[in-house]
């Protein structure tokens, strides 16, 4: 294994638990701006509908995986131009 991927590692760590943090936020702002005045419905949640669950899940599942791709790029990026190899 490379050692610029070994040292990226505590990075990559660290950089994602800083995307599943800022992934939730915009999760919940999302989740507000299109109407809905709760919180995200669980799956078991017996008062809210098929489609409200599943739609709910397929919207925090996009953004979370788009979210993460981002700050990973990113971080991948500024490793780079850092230490001028690529960290993966």
């Amino acid at each position: 294994m490379k050692a610029s991927k070994i040292a990226y590692k505590p990075v990559g760590l660290a950089l994602g638990a800083v995307s599943g943090a800022l992934a939730g936020g915009v999760f919940k702002q999302v989740w507000k701006r299109l109407g809905h005045e709760g919180g995200a419905p669980d799956a078991t949640d017996e008062q809210r509908s098929w489609r409200e669950v599943l739609s709910a899940a397929v919207l925090q599942g996009a953004i979370f995986a788009g979210v993460k791709a981002a700050v990973d790029r990113g971080g991948a990026v500024a490793a780079r131009r850092l230490t001028g190899t690529w960290p993966g």
